[in-house]
């Protein structure tokens, strides 16, 4: 019995939640003008709760499906006169009230904590119409198909692959290749996406951070153009470090993610080279002039070609570096990793962390090889596209962060 009169209360509870949404969005109508609010919402959840009780009570599923469909037609009929009254086309209102009645009766019938959680999900997403809208309104047609193939991608593509090495040295796995590169994927399709929100074209500062998350060896390019334009080289060059830095912790997030056990013999140099990286980047921004903000990377890095491109070298160096591990030891793994690393630091660095039966000293070790040749060469692009005025300031922060980074990576213990 007190677990009843528990459930009947989450219910209840439910129910006001959303009518609460809704009768603050309708409050300005009269009374009787609008069809469902705080109170009937609370009375359509405890209405299926109590007819879930019943039929849980007389093992009879018949009267909660009656029951259901009865709600339905009636609170469907005054939907349809509120809309007809109202010249409305919007079944949002008609969905929610089934919904809620839905939620009262799980509450009762289910898991009463998922019901709880599905409430407030509902009330969420219903006091969130304006901000989805506008964000539907802004969103392109390339980025909607983006996040649909991604749909595809993992819940169709990724369970199809197979699981397992079908290579001699064990480093090409379909699965666990097209996982990670799906995963890098979309962690630099989120941060596209923040930077269409927030906009890029805001400021200096703004396009470097948010343009490093897709690709800080584009930002820098763009960076120097800007320079040799004639925009203010060092607050540019500023911006290009602090774009490095956010390439550095994105490398660091990643190896969280998917092996936290090198972050001991990585993290600490990283760390330490993002930090010189941020403290050279935030000094040239603020000693710098204004400086005419140059925009971060259009390339959507969630189109199709791209990302077959990045699966298909990801599995090249996969193999690679499994074989040359294999007949050469962990001392090739560094040599491989910086090759690699110079071109793509993310293929170098996933590649590195799924190899098996090698130290994860070692793999902390690519992994650091692998930044340190792609800062090298990110340095080297903007020394041929920019100016020496954005060329120096960028090297003294680049190699200050290597020296750094080295000097707290030869003090760790091996």
């Amino acid at each position: 019995m007190d677990d009843l009169i528990l459930r009947l209360g989450v219910a209840l509870a439910i129910g006001l939640l959303v009518g609460l949404e809704r009768g603050w969005r309708e409050r300005a109508e009269a009374d009787g003008r609008r069809t469902a609010g705080i109170r009937t919402h609370g009375i359509a959840a405890l209405l299926g709760a109590v007819l879930a009780a019943l039929a849980t009570s007389l093992q009879a599923p018949l009267v909660l499906a009656l029951g259901f469909l009865g709600f339905a037609l009636v609170f469907g009929w005054f939907q349809a006169r509120e809309a007809m009254a109202e010249d409305s086309l919007s079944a949002t209102s008609a969905i929610v009230g089934l919904c809620t009645f839905a939620l009262g009766a799980l509450a009762v019938a289910g898991d009463h904590r998922a019901a709880a959680a599905g409430g407030a999900a509902l009330a969420a997403v219903l006091a969130s119409r304006e901000m989805l809208h506008a964000a539907l309104r802004r969103l392109s047609w390339v980025e909607l198909r983006s996040a649909l193939m991604l749909a595809v991608m993992t819940t169709i593509i990724l369970p199809l692959l197979p699981d397992r090495t079908i290579d001699p040295w064990g480093g090409l796995n379909p699965r666990e290749i097209w996982f990670f590169t799906v995963l890098t994927a979309t962690i630099s399709y989120l941060g596209y996406i923040a930077a269409r929100i927030l906009g890029p074209r805001r400021g200096v500062l703004a396009g470097g951070l948010l343009g490093a998350v897709v690709s800080s060896t584009a930002v820098t390019l763009a960076f120097a153009r800007s320079a040799a334009a004639g925009a203010e080289s060092r607050a540019l060059a500023g911006a290009a470090s602090l774009a490095a830095m956010v390439s550095v912790l994105r490398v660091t997030g990643l190896v969280l993610i998917l092996q936290p056990a090198v972050l001991a013999s990585m993290a600490p140099a990283a760390l330490a080279a993002a930090l010189v990286f941020a403290l050279c980047g935030g000094l040239l921004v603020w000693r710098g002039g204004e400086a005419a903000a140059a925009p971060g990377p259009d390339r959507n890095p969630f189109d199709l070609g791209p990302l077959l491109v990045f699966a298909a070298g990801f599995a090249l160096v996969s193999t690679a570096s499994a074989a040359l591990v294999g007949s050469f030891g962990t001392a090739s793994l560094l040599g491989s990793s910086a090759l690699s690393g110079a071109f793509d630091v993310d293929v170098a660095v996933l590649s590195a962390l799924r190899l098996e039966d090698v130290p994860r000293s070692a793999i902390g070790q690519a992994v650091l090889a692998a930044l340190a040749a792609n800062a090298l060469v990110r340095l080297l692009l903007a020394a041929a596209a920019g100016p020496r005025a954005f060329a120096w300031p960028l090297a003294g922060a680049t190699l200050a962060a290597l020296l750094l980074g080295g000097a707290v990576a030869f003090a760790l213990p091996g």
